[in-house]
């Protein structure tokens, strides 16, 4: 049992540093930037007092003073520095750029079944299943830990199956899949499911907290 716990609590806690700290982490939208020019003031989001942080949109485009809009969304922070140099190199020679990543974005997701604290939840992007679980605060005894279910928002008649026992027992994370907006994780008793009972109502389930939310 230590094992597991040490092992949802590996996953969690080492993933978003790993991220936010590492230059070739990829950009998404929602993620907060701290962007520095060292020639102009005006456009550093930590010396403008209008400008606390730079945004990477819903469309996945950041805009920078001079810079104009630029598609960062799918870029590592590298990528987008380089990009942000070359631009500003036409108003300053060899302009000093750094950009750092100071909140991820975050997606809802929902967790359903034989778990202690089944919901919505809000998970930093880039979170996994495992995330996901110890956000609900982990399973319960009667889990059926050799198959629990991934519902994708954007393909639900694809049901993902998850051997999570073999996560905790191996620490084979190759199941350990990222989360996505509106995606539903779900735990039975005893690993089977039924479309009409047990995944159709989810739906119903994750709609209704959302719109809850809303208000």
């Amino acid at each position: 049992m230590k094992r597991k716990i040490a092992l949802l609590t590996l996953v969690a806690s080492t993933f978003l540093g790993a991220n936010v700290l590492a230059a070739d982490y990829t950009l998404r939208s929602g993620d907060e930037l701290n962007i520095v020019v060292a020639q102009d003031p005006a456009i550093s989001s930590t010396q403008n007092v209008n400008t606390t942080s730079y945004h990477v949109r819903p469309d996945g485009k950041v805009s920078v003073p001079y810079v104009g809009e630029v598609d960062a969304s799918g870029m590592t922070v590298s990528e987008f520095t380089t990009i942000l140099t070359q631009r500003l190199s036409k108003y300053y020679v060899n302009p000093d750029v750094s950009v750092n990543v100071t909140k991820l974005g975050t997606v809802r997701v929902y967790v359903f079944g034989e778990i202690n604290k089944p919901g919505a939840f809000e998970l930093t992007k880039g979170h996994t299943v495992m995330d996901a679980i110890g956000a609900a605060n982990g399973f319960n005894w009667d889990t059926g830990k050799k198959k629990i279910y991934l519902i994708r928002q954007d393909n639900k008649n694809q049901i993902i199956p998850i051997n999570l026992n073999k996560m905790l027992e191996t620490g084979d994370l190759t199941e350990n899949y990222e989360m996505q907006e509106g995606d539903i994780l779900y735990l039975t008793k005893n690993g089977r499911i039924s479309f009409s009972r047990d995944i159709a109502p989810l739906f119903s389930a994750a709609y209704t907290i959302s719109e809850i939310n809303k208000d």
